[in-house]
């Protein structure tokens, strides 16, 4: 990757070739959506916070922070994806600024932000020297008692998916598999172009861990899913008052759980800076 690029040329395709604009509003995204914001909500400092969305996307959840009444700042490394969310904040009665960017190099002054939002750094930069540089900068831009949420894909994700539905049986994609589960590496085989570009697949222990390598305070990780997905009528069970009582409830009774935590196939970190840390 040259100076000039902000992401690879593979990440790039592949969202250029997926909408991620209506990723969110169909199947297993509608309820991410929903699941995502309550987590969020849990850490939001105040009712007029400053917050950073890195990796924004198209700028869902800037436009749900921005209509609450928070200072948002979305910054996108995909161009096609900036385009949609600046179109998404100018028809918006609620503004929020969008600029072209990525987390290893944020175009914010020290000490700026309330809250730091990390959607997609954390698995779409494999080299772990990447990754140390996106927390080095949010914790450069986050104010003393800040936090950061970090969203990260579980290092089992794939092979649960693929025995669920069989694809483990291929040998090209459990070939993957066993590539994340052992390095957390994620190449999608050429004969499986629909799986996600070139990533990094955390265990819940790694993905602590390069945050309190950098004196930052851990707070919890969370499931996002949860084992929830797990029922095999998901979607039907989802649209049933009473089945989705049961999942959410049985979400919300092993979202930190430490044991349960490889069952989903994203996390979200919860984060503190302390400039007291260690003293």
């Amino acid at each position: 990757m040259n100076s000039k690029q902000l992401i690879s040329r593979k990440i790039e395709a592949f969202y250029n070739k997926a909408s991620e604009e209506t990723r969110l509003d169909k199947g297993m995204g509608v309820f991410e959506f929903e699941r995502i914001k309550s987590l969020i909500e849990k850490y939001i400092p105040s009712p007029s916070s400053t917050i950073i969305d890195v990796g924004g996307g198209t700028g869902k959840y800037s436009e749900w922070l921005a209509k609450k009444g928070h200072q948002v700042h979305l910054v996108e490394p995909v161009a096609k994806h900036i385009k949609l969310a600046q179109s998404r904040s100018n028809r918006s009665k609620d503004k929020f600024s969008v600029q072209r960017g990525e987390s290893r190099k944020l175009k914010f002054k020290n000490n700026f932000a309330d809250l730091i939002i990390l959607h997609g750094p954390l698995y779409h930069l494999q080299k772990k020297e990447d990754r140390n540089l996106t927390i080095s900068e949010a914790k450069r831009v986050l104010k003393n008692d800040g936090i950061i949420l970090g969203f990260a894909i579980n290092y089992t994700a794939s092979t649960l998916v693929g025995l669920l539905n069989g694809l483990i049986h291929k040998n090209p994609f459990f070939e993957m598999c066993k590539e994340e589960l052992t390095s957390g590496l994620h190449n999608p085989p050429d004969d499986f172009p629909w799986l996600l570009a070139e990533a990094y697949y955390h265990t819940p222990e790694q993905l602590k861990n390069e945050f309190i390598d950098q004196e930052l305070i851990h707070l919890n990780t969370y499931a996002v899913e949860g084992m929830a997905w797990l029922d095999k009528a998901y979607f039907t069970s989802m649209l049933n008052d009473q089945r989705k009582k049961t999942l959410l409830e049985l979400i919300s009774v092993t979202e930190n759980d430490s044991y349960l935590l490889p069952f989903s196939p994203h996390m979200m970190i919860a984060i503190q800076k302390k400039s007291t840390y260690g003293k």
